[in-house]
């Protein structure tokens, strides 16, 4: 195995002598590590699954409303009209959940979207978030900059609308 270099090491990511994140060492008595990033990784495709299971469901409720309004989709599958607008909801939102639940497994699964989406996570981790008090000043050196240019614009607008009825009366 290689030996990582000084970005990697500095980054935080696993070297080969220590476990990724939300892994454990794998021989006896290893202490379970926490998640680290990897909770955003999960929460991120689970909200992706349900996202998806929403739209999902919504297209398909619109497809079995457009489908209920041919007369030749409705003889062709009766039970098309079978089930009212109001009951077809129960129906459409399982399927968009099935879809929500496939997609969320699928990403999972998936190397790629796995590999990239722990890059992103490792990303975000090395940002260095503000502080209260910094964020407070920041706001109050925004707030004081915005009322002195809007007095200066505004005595600016006066001198020249007083230079203005000077020059040309009023």
């Amino acid at each position: 195995m290689s030996e990582p270099n000084d970005a990697e090491a500095e980054a935080g990511a696993p070297t080969g002598s220590e476990p990724a994140s939300g892994q454990d060492a794998g021989g006896e008595g290893a202490e379970p590590t926490q998640f680290g990033v990897t909770r955003y990784v999960h929460a991120a495709m689970i909200g992706v699954g349900i996202l998806g299971g929403y739209i999902a469901g919504n297209l398909f409720g619109s497809l079995w409303a457009s489908l209920a309004a041919v007369p030749a989709a409705a003889r062709a599958v009766p039970i098309l009209l079978r089930y009212g607008e109001d009951e077809r909801s129960g129906f459409t939102l399982t399927a968009g959940a099935a879809v929500g639940l496939l997609l969320t497994v699928r990403m999972f699964r998936d190397a790629q979207i796995r590999a990239w989406a722990d890059e992103v996570a490792l990303e975000l981790a090395k940002v260095v978030w503000p502080t209260r008090e910094t964020v407070t000043n920041g706001t109050l050196v925004v707030i004081v900059a915005t009322a002195i240019a809007t007095v200066y614009v505004g005595l600016l607008d006066r001198l020249w609308s007083f230079v203005t009825i000077l020059v040309y009366g009023a």
